[in-house]
């Protein structure tokens, strides 16, 4: 996965994180989680704050909170 990848992300977010509410998770935290993903492998330095919030949306929508 690369960042890019968003609704996969935010999909395997779900998987890896089920008991969290992702409407309330800092960008730091979610930029870590994301990280240590099995799959993912692209450049921390890729990311920025428009990247993580649309995973956020996604992994928001996919969680159906």
């Amino acid at each position: 996965m690369k960042w890019t990848d968003t609704q996969e992300i935010a999909m395997a977010l779900t998987t890896a994180h089920q008991d969290v509410d992702p409407q309330y998770v800092r960008f730091t935290d979610l930029h870590r989680w994301i990280m240590e993903l099995d799959g993912f492998d692209d450049d921390s330095e890729k990311s920025n704050e428009k990247i993580l919030e649309a995973i956020q949306a996604a992994w928001i929508e996919d969680a159906d909170y």
